[in-house]
């Protein structure tokens, strides 16, 4: 600013006086921030005063004893296998469709399931083969498939109970107890005779549901 006269000389006078004001103040509020916080930062130790260590602390020294893990997951597995036990005294007679194979589907699904189920609309992706297993052990095997391939998603597996030509009275032992056995399955949707390709009258085909699909 050019100074031309006395009244602008009084006008650069009075800019520097206020800068110099609002300088000043500005130092003075940091000034007095600063000395709040320093203020705050001792306000535990000037209360309570000088302080002495303990030379023995003293303090008991506890061995805190984790729990034992719970088994949790085998508890689950357990009541699942009690909730699905498949008994030789269930009645399926009433539930297989009366054609000339006897084949099964869950309440609520269509007689095209097992049409499409007979015709090999579903590639066989598994296999269980109970010959020469005793009635228990079959049991037991047969759980654990379809338990195990429901599981790990597969549709459509095939159960081989044998035609009965090596078992006394040439009768089939298991055929009747493999689809009892079945029907008591939540993972099984239906179930036809195999083709004669396939082992015919001495195989299953079952259809699962899918792996993400809710028992009811």
């Amino acid at each position: 600013m050019r100074i031309h006269d006395l009244h602008d000389l009084a006008t650069v006078a009075r800019q520097l006086r206020e800068e110099h004001e609002r300088a000043e103040a500005q130092a003075k509020a940091q000034r007095e921030a600063a000395a709040r916080l320093e203020a705050e930062r001792h306000l535990f130790s000037r209360s309570v005063g000088p302080v002495t260590s303990l030379r023995n602390p003293n303090l008991a020294r506890l061995r805190h004893r984790q729990p034992p893990p719970l088994p949790v997951q085998h508890w689950l597995d357990e009541e699942r296998v009690l909730l699905e036990s498949i008994s030789d005294d269930f009645d399926v007679s009433t539930l297989l469709d009366t054609d000339d194979q006897l084949s099964y589907r869950r309440p609520g699904i269509g007689v095209e399931v097992t049409r499409r189920l007979r015709a090999g609309h579903w590639s066989i992706q598994r296999q269980l083969d109970l010959h020469g297993l005793r009635v228990d052990e079959a049991r037991e095997a047969l759980g654990q498939f379809i338990r195990h391939t429901h599981k790990i998603g597969l549709r459509c597996v095939r159960v081989v109970h044998g035609k009965g030509l090596g078992s006394p009275g040439k009768s089939p032992v298991l055929k009747s107890r493999v689809q009892r056995w079945l029907v008591q399955k939540n993972e099984v949707l239906a179930f036809v005779q195999a083709r004669p390709m396939d082992g015919g009258a001495g195989a299953l085909v079952v259809l699962l549901k899918p792996a993400n699909h809710r028992n009811t």
